[in-house]
């Protein structure tokens, strides 16, 4: 088998109408509220660049140019020293004009990604590792050794079944293992396991023409799972256990939580 090119490209959409914050995000993206010192987006960015991505493209929409705003250079930089990155990363950003979807933000990144595979981390998730290497860094270990397209996955409690798209396995007694599909918030009853992707995709140039053949799916939304369930006809997908903790700042407990969470972490110190 060749040897396949390291990853070094990352995208992360960030387009999203945040409503589950309104009326917070009238004016501020919700990928902007912060965690300690930083906001939500930083530590998504920190994730790609310390699992050696150097080239970022993040999605964005109206009401979002807070995050453009904030990576780019400032003089407070030099006046304290500590923005939090070693090397400023290249960032890159374009415009969704209207959220109708994950696989609608990724299909934006079609120009950035060209003829390389890339991955996808999304704008409102924060990962912690339970070992000395990020979680996403464990995805792209796998994408390396199988050279398939993969998700990154966890379980479930029953009752947050329906907010995740859920695998169904193959045999999941393995790890990495294959897929047989995604369905996309199912009711806990009809779950093909309890499996949910926590937001972490390996993909290639491929995944282009598969959204391009999608309608509108759960929400009247163009979803990712759909593109990823018609390209399984075609091909293998893997999904990995990621060996870590996922934070997903998509309610206002949740970010209350895991603001409060790390907070007393950092009293601890």
């Amino acid at each position: 088998m060749l040897e396949l090119a390291k990853i070094r490209k990352c995208v992360i959409p960030a387009a999203g109408k945040g409503k589950r914050f309104y009326p917070l995000t009238r004016a501020q993206p919700k990928e902007m509220l912060p965690i300690l010192d930083k906001p939500v987006i930083h530590y998504v960015v920190e994730e790609a660049l310390n699992s050696g991505v150097d080239e970022i493209l993040i999605v964005v929409g109206a009401g979002k140019d807070a995050i453009v705003n904030y990576f780019d250079r400032s003089t407070l930089d030099n006046d304290t020293g500590d923005y939090g990155f070693k090397n400023f990363p290249d960032i890159y950003f374009v415009r969704q004009k209207e959220p109708i979807g994950l696989a609608d933000a990724i299909m934006h990144a079609e120009h950035f990604t060209g003829d390389d595979d890339f991955i996808v981390l999304l704008g409102d998730t924060i990962y912690r590792s339970n070992t000395g290497r990020t979680v996403t860094s464990q995805v792209l270990d796998v994408y390396e050794k199988i050279g398939k397209p993969c998700v990154a996955v966890e379980e479930v409690p029953k009752e947050k079944i329906s907010d995740y798209g859920i695998v169904n396995p193959i045999d999941p007694s393995k790890d990495p293992f294959k897929i047989r599909g995604i369905v996309e918030k199912p009711d806990p009853q009809n779950a093909p396991s309890n499996l949910g992707i926590t937001g972490i995709y390996v993909l290639g140039k491929y995944i282009y023409d598969y959204i391009r053949t999608l309608k509108p799916g759960k929400n009247n939304e163009l979803q990712l799972s759909d593109a990823y369930n018609i390209m399984l006809k075609e091909t293998d997908v893997y999904a990995t256990r990621i060996n870590g903790k996922r934070y997903d700042i998509g309610t206002m407990n949740m970010w209350i939580k895991i603001f409060i969470e790390f907070a007393k972490e950092l009293q601890v110190k």
